[in-house]
């Protein structure tokens, strides 16, 4: 299966994609760099309080290193590289992983219990841990669990766990500047609207004064932001 198939099977399912405004164009990234310039950036529209406790669960670490590793591996297996955009280890799916298990507490028990049970079954199968197993190894454990449908009713927290996964893998994807620009996604993008093209006005024996010309926004400007004096004047 190549990798489109692969994204259209995750997408198809219950997967939480709640997508973030994120800069797709050139002239889009150049506003987001002019407000991460003006003292936002991340925790960006965040309250006093959300900005704390997001510094706070930033600066804990959750997985182990060995964990850590895991979970890249895990996160390129369910979104690999391929010719048109990196893996999810590339759009940095596994920090935002390794920020949910702090966000959300209650992921903390099952995600590490996951990773424990691939590292068990393995050691049944292989004597080997998940990260010692080669590749055929790996994705044979990984198709008894990747499939609901076919899988048998021992493999029941297996499934579970890398649904779990699944979701986690692509939620961070998606909502990452690769992954929204793979798919192509802008966002509420308005067009521009220029005045009425100088060959139409001509023909129709018409012409835009030099008040109006001053006073409508230039194309150039159109992602200034807007700086105001102390009389509330624009700039």
């Amino acid at each position: 299966m190549d990798r489109r198939e692969h994204l259209k099977l995750l997408l198809a399912g219950t997967v939480g994609t709640g997508l973030f405004i994120t800069s797709c164009t050139k002239e889009d990234r150049q506003i987001s760099e002019k407000i991460i310039e003006r003292g936002a950036g991340f925790g960006y529209g965040r309250t006093e309080e959300e900005k704390k406790r997001d510094n706070r669960l930033h600066s804990e670490t959750f997985f182990t290193d060995y964990e850590m590793e895991m979970v890249h591996l895990l996160a390129d297996i369910i979104i690999p590289a391929d010719e048109e955009s990196g893996s999810a280890t590339d759009a940095g799916v596994p920090d935002f992983i390794e920020f949910m298990m702090k966000d959300i507490p209650a992921l903390q028990v099952p995600t590490r219990g996951g990773l424990m049970w691939l590292n068990i079954e393995c050691r049944k199968r292989f004597n080997k841990t998940f990260l010692q197993c080669s590749d055929t190894e790996k994705m044979q454990l990984i198709d008894e669990i990747a499939w609901p449908d076919k899988a048998s009713a021992d493999m029941l927290y297996g499934v579970r766990f890398f649904n779990r996964m699944r979701d986690l893998v692509s939620t961070g994807y998606f909502t990452s500047r690769q992954g929204i620009e793979y798919l192509g996604y802008e966002g509420n993008s308005p067009g521009f609207w220029d005045g009425v093209p100088d060959e139409v006005l001509k023909k129709h024996g018409f012409e835009y004064d030099q008040k109006t010309l001053d006073e409508c926004i230039k194309a150039e400007d159109r992602y200034r932001i807007a700086e105001w004096d102390d009389e509330a004047n624009l700039l």
